[in-house]
């Protein structure tokens, strides 16, 4: 690249933080300022979700002002370009958070390794390592993790892409490229990371497709350092870690928020989760904001806040809705009971039952579109399904039952 064409990008890069006061220590965390101030009762500080006494998996949770004996659940990952490791003071407080908070809904703001401590997929494995530790210790912080939400700005919202796309996929893969998409951090593998919804803010998505972000000192690209390679030559590794790659049916319902004047992350990689999602017939949307820049107020107005709220609201309000008691355990892969007289297993798309002559069956979408039962001999065929995750409860004479996860491709 010439030196002029870089001081001129480097002024608009420049010229979109004095927007918004983040200066050229702030890196891409976004304004501070805002009409929301933060209001919460208690704050939980620097708790470590992996259990390692590292700063960069530090996080901090607020509690809303109402009292309530539980709280649904948003993490918001800051934006920093993927270099910062201690950064969580300057997740959006006085903007996003204080929106949620607001809401009723108890934030969860997070540290992860930055590019300089490890490369990717280590910063996704940090947050699905925090999806588990939230679930694991509910109890502790008063959360509800019946619904959990995704929320992030910048290379946050990237990050927050991946764990909404990537729910039940141990690798990704392209050409002679494989990653470990969840990771084996902290106490609590046997829990679920996946999430229930997510809002991303200005996301770079697809960074292969991107044009690369030059560092503002030495050499190379804030991409290139996260993905440990630089673009050219590398196209499989930088695939792997966009979000849009991985779309498929059953993502959680998405809103993507996008300024027109985005001077650091082009506004098409929004629409490229979007369209790709939109492919699957995901619940999503796009709010394409007017001269909206790379954060700045005019990102982060009260009719924005108010969609991303509402549209959580939604998606909770349709969750709960569409669950009772079985559709709620059938969310969840339940392990067989020791001693139990009959075994229910998944053998490609055929649903086999042993140790019992009859018994019955319900089936469920997750999103409550789909809902049947019926007597069942000893194998049930269940390519016939849509497409989709479902949950089987099968019941024998006794009462006894059990439940599992079917993802039908």
């Amino acid at each position: 690249m010439k030196k002029i064409t870089m001081a001129v990008c480097l002024t608009a890069v420049i010229g979109a933080f004095a927007q918004w006061g983040g200066g050229m220590g702030g890196g891409f965390g976004g304004p501070q300022s805002g009409g929301n101030k933060m209001e919460y009762s208690e704050k939980f500080a620097n708790e470590n979700y992996v259990g390692d006494g590292k700063k960069y998996h530090a996080m901090d949770i607020y509690l809303p002002k109402e009292a309530k004996d539980l709280y649904p659940v948003v993490i918001h990952t800051y934006g920093s370009a993927w270099s910062k490791n201690n950064y969580k003071d300057s997740a959006d407080l006085n903007t996003i958070c204080a929106a949620l908070l607001k809401a009723g809904y108890a934030v969860v703001t997070p540290n992860h390794r930055s590019a300089s401590d490890a490369i990717y997929p280590a910063q996704l494995h940090d947050l699905k390592a925090l999806v588990r530790y939230l679930r694991g210790s509910a109890d502790k912080y008063k959360l509800d993790t019946s619904f959990i939400a995704m929320s992030g700005f910048s290379s946050g919202g990237h990050l927050s892409s991946l764990v909404a796309t990537t729910c039940g996929l141990k690798e990704g893969k392209s050409g002679s490229v494989t990653v470990d998409l969840e990771g084996d951090l902290g106490e609590f593998t046997s829990f679920s990371s996946c999430v229930d919804a997510a809002t991303l803010w200005s996301p770079p998505t697809d960074i292969y497709s991107m044009k690369p972000i030059k560092k503002f000192t030495g050499s190379g690209t804030y991409e290139g350092a996260f993905i440990g390679v630089e673009r050219d030559g590398n196209e499989d590794k930088w695939k792997v870690a966009s979000s849009p790659y991985y779309a498929s049916e059953g993502d959680v319902p998405t809103i993507l928020f996008h300024g027109t004047s985005d001077q650091v992350v082009n506004p098409e990689q929004s629409k490229m989760l979007y369209d790709s999602l939109q492919k699957y017939k995901v619940k999503s949307e796009l709010v394409s904001v007017p001269g909206g820049s790379h954060g700045g107020n005019g990102m982060y107005s009260s009719e924005n806040l108010s969609k991303m709220t509402d549209f959580f609201d939604e998606v909770r309000k349709a969750k709960a809705e569409n669950a009772d008691t079985s559709s709620k355990e059938t969310t969840r892969l339940i392990a067989n009971k020791n001693g139990s007289s009959f075994d229910v297993k998944l053998e490609g798309n055929k649903l086999r039952v042993n140790g019992a002559e009859m018994c019955s069956y319900k089936i469920y979408s997750v999103d409550g579109a789909y809902a049947f039962s019926e007597m069942l001999q000893k194998q049930l065929d269940l390519s016939v399904l849509p497409p989709g995750i479902y949950g089987i409860v099968v019941s024998v004479p006794s009462g006894e039952q059990k439940s599992l996860k079917f993802v039908r491709k």
